[in-house]
């Protein structure tokens, strides 16, 4: 692959590595590694590896807690556990922005660049139901793999938007207790994965890309609480995506600091030479700007990984402010500041007619009729989704009076949304929470996403099937499959003939309905094995 890359790229990382060119341009030739993800809120890596055919064969990831290297012919893509959403399959250098994220159960995260999900799945995970992820992504088609991704990994408390920054800001003003930024980048990190990066790169300039960045960062600062920390994250190399972008946000924000991240695993600390040469480093005091060595660069000739960058940010509260000396450069930003004030209200003003133009759009995130939630318009809704959902699982659930969340219904899909999440009229919704079902001709209709996320237990009727049993791939393919009655397990006094939850080892894939020994696939198309 060596001879595929740009020469203009190869000339600018000889002169940012130096005397690790070499090692650097070696590592092209080296074979890829290989990483999965066990999912935390299904099952522990012990648990997983006395179910799986490759556990002998992994290793662990050393800075991912649940992350495991895996051969390529180990092929776990192709296996019913991943149907079951046990492992996420993901590059193991990804992994580590979210490790750096600090979630603990009960946080306010939000995913601001999301798709395709890796990295929302691992921060649900860490939450362990408690709290919310609000995972966003701006773009219409990746929330397709995002939501799928959300849903398989069985995930009760997330809100998927579909929103750029400039749109969410307003809503969730100094919301967060979390957000990480993987931010939309030129990919140089990439190229050994994936070939097609380097002709987007030529496309997609450096430049381009550096500009996105900062207007990302300024709006997810907004929505930061006091106290707060935020982890900003790039697969390139470039300066002006990484070190730049940090300068720029500390010159703009002198509430916002770096949080030094340790060297270990064979990282790199950030380079504040570099950062030295961003336009907005002039403005910074000689600690803050050497502070940017606290972050850190993965590079793929140091360790088993492709190329990341990455930044942990503390928003510091307003009394730890006050306990600081004024500077003289503070009071001179100040001057200058003031004598742009016309500049910067012309562009506030701006802002806010484009935010006014946004909450005139079609898509209406309203409860009740109308709602484009879910990727389509709902022309009349069941007079009481809500009471179905709440008689259907009372037959078919169990438990759900200690569930998170509470029921809202947008037109006649029913969902489980966070407490305490804020209005999101006028904003693009893809799911307002946990989607558990629809209203459909006085009846309530289950959904995959509300299989996925729940235990055997939970579910009053269902039939578990070995993984290397052939009913197992059967099912993921669509088909009928037949039983007896005592094949179905269920609590006491509960007829066989209703919804099952059928799962593999365990672990659900999704519904059937069960009547005379037959048993009716319900998983949807898109869900299938192909």
């Amino acid at each position: 692959m060596i001879g595929h890359l740009p020469t203009k790229f190869t000339k600018k990382m000889e002169k940012l590595l130096d005397s690790e060119y070499d090692n650097f341009m070696a590592s092209y030739a080296a074979p890829r590694v290989y990483g999965l993800r066990i999912n935390a809120l299904k099952l522990a890596i012990d648990q997983w590896k006395e179910l799986s055919p490759i556990a002998a064969r992994v290793r662990p990831i050393p800075w991912a807690q649940d992350g495991l290297y895996y051969a390529e012919e180990d092929r776990p893509g192709k296996h019913p556990h991943y149907y079951a959403g046990l492992y996420y399959i993901q590059e193991p250098s990804a992994m580590a922005p979210v490790e750096l994220l600090d979630v603990k159960p009960g946080h306010r995260v939000l995913d601001l660049c999301a798709a395709p999900g890796g990295k929302s799945t691992q921060i649900a995970a860490k939450l362990g139901g408690k709290g919310v992820l609000v995972a966003n992504d701006n773009a219409q088609e990746r929330t397709k793999a995002l939501t799928k991704n959300i849903e398989r990994a069985g995930v009760r408390n997330a809100v998927i938007l579909n929103e750029v920054p400039a749109a969410l800001a307003p809503v969730f003003t100094e919301w967060f207790d979390r957000i990480l930024i993987d931010a939309p980048c030129s990919g140089e990190g990439m190229f050994r994965k994936d070939e097609s990066m380097i002709a987007d790169w030529e496309k997609h300039s450096v430049e381009h890309c550096a500009v996105m960045q900062r207007d990302i960062l300024r709006h997810a600062a907004r929505m930061l609480a006091p106290g707060g920390l935020l982890v900003y994250s790039t697969c390139t190399f470039s300066p002006e995506e990484d070190e730049w972008q940090i300068a720029a946000l500390l010159a703009e924000r002198d509430d916002f600091e770096v949080v030094p991240i340790p060297q270990r695993y064979g990282w790199a600390e950030g380079r504040a030479d570099l950062a030295a040469a961003a336009p907005e480093a002039a403005e910074l005091a000689e600690g803050r700007l050497s502070s940017i060595e606290g972050t850190v660069r993965l590079w793929p000739h140091r360790i088993e990984g492709e190329g990341h960058y990455a930044a942990v940010l503390r928003r510091r509260e307003a009394k730890m402010l006050e306990r600081e000396s004024a500077r003289d450069d503070q009071r001179e930003e100040q001057v200058l500041a003031s004598a742009e004030a016309p500049d910067r209200q012309q562009s506030q003003r701006k802002k806010e007619k484009l935010l006014r133009a946004s909450d005139k759009r079609g898509s209406k995130a309203v409860n009740g009729r109308g709602s484009s939630v879910g990727g389509r318009k709902e022309a009349v809704a069941d007079p009481d989704p809500i009471g179905l959902w709440k008689q259907f699982s009372s037959q078919f659930v169990e438990g759900t009076e200690v569930w998170e969340g509470h029921p809202i219904a947008y037109g006649s899909r029913v969902y489980l949304q966070p407490a305490g999440m804020p209005s999101l009229n006028g904003l693009k919704v893809v799911r307002a929470g946990w989607y558990v079902g629809e209203a459909d001709r006085g009846k309530f209709v289950p959904s995959q996403p509300l299989a996925m996320g729940l235990s055997k237990e939970e579910a009053v009727r269902s039939i578990s099937f070995r993984s290397d049993d052939a009913q197992t791939v059967r099912y993921l393919r669509g088909e009928t499959l037949f039983a007896e009655d005592d094949d179905i397990v269920r609590h006491e006094d509960t007829p066989a003939k209703g919804y099952v939850l059928v799962c593999t080892d365990g672990y659900p894939l999704g519904w059937a309905k069960y009547a005379g020994g037959m048993i009716k696939n319900e998983l949807p198309a898109g869900w299938r094995w192909i």
